[in-house]
């Protein structure tokens, strides 16, 4: 037992204390209904990579991280300025969608390049997150720290974006701007967790806990709570579940928690509606 918690427990760290900033990210991307913005600039970060993997440096290298970091700030800029204040003819969730694809497409063409491209794109897309390492988890942590820190002291001008637009807009609020620092910062927790867990567990953490939290909770605090619960829970489930059958274990976290969700859909059918109030 000593054994296996030696070599499970940064797994089960990184996968159990990572998470609740992405399942705040998450709640506010489920409120501004752009469910696939976190799946883009992670195919967006993930890019950067294949760039730098291509030019024959290794994905763990600290300046891909930086390359990554800047492609995804990129793509934060471009979802920010293509934000419009009034109905358009065409929704955002369009041009993310193109984003993503356009990103995955050349990160598939970039990685065709490379002597170990099928390799790398499978450890991009489904992560090695078994293998992760101290420093990966302690590194991330900071910078989530440091993120946490921003949000905290810029949370009024966050939350009117994400749940209430129309007062942000009419306080004369810089929309474009404290838009850009929210997906900028968003970008970059994406960016730091796809190193660790890949696209796929990335894109899971931050929308599954979230929707999870919508359907059992009222107030933001309760469905933070609840989201990061749904979190830790799949993570230790989908850990030990791979670790015994010798199965992958970012899929593994994945479809435990799409187990989680269809077992939370079944119990909200089961009581009255719960609509999720915005914070006050």
């Amino acid at each position: 037992m000593d054994v296996v918690l030696d070599l499970l427990k940064w797994p089960l760290l990184a996968c159990t204390v990572l998470p609740v900033l992405l399942v705040y990210f998450g709640l506010h991307v489920v409120r501004r209904e752009i469910i696939f913005v976190d799946l883009a600039l992670a195919q967006v970060a993930t890019l950067g990579i294949c760039l730098c993997v291509m030019l024959g440096h290794d994905a763990r290298e600290p300046h891909t991280w930086l390359w990554s970091a800047g492609f995804t700030v990129a793509g934060a800029l471009l979802f920010t300025l293509t934000r419009a204040d009034g109905p358009q003819r065409v929704p955002q969730e369009a041009l993310i969608g193109i984003v993503y694809v356009v990103a995955a497409a050349a990160s598939i063409l970039l990685l065709s390049r490379s002597s170990a491209g099928k390799e790398e794109l499978q450890a991009i897309l489904v992560g090695d997150v078994v293998n992760v390492k101290w420093d990966q988890v302690w590194k991330a942590g900071a910078l989530y720290a440091v993120v946490a820190v921003v949000h905290a002291l810029c949370r009024r001008q966050f939350f009117l974006l994400s749940f209430e637009p129309a007062r942000a807009k009419a306080e004369g609020l810089n929309v474009r701007a404290w838009d850009f620092l929210f997906y900028a910062l968003f970008g970059l927790v994406v960016t730091s967790f796809v190193e660790i867990g890949g696209v796929l567990l990335v894109f899971s953490f931050l929308i599954v806990p979230a929707v999870c939290a919508n359907l059992l909770a009222r107030s933001f605090t309760a469905m933070l709570l609840t989201g990061w619960a749904v979190a830790a829970l799949s993570s230790a489930t989908g850990i030990w579940v791979s670790y015994k059958a010798d199965l992958p274990t970012g899929a593994a976290i994945v479809c435990t928690l799409g187990a989680a969700l269809v077992l939370v859909a079944v119990w909200a059918k089961l009581r009255p509606p719960v609509k999720p109030a915005p914070p006050a």
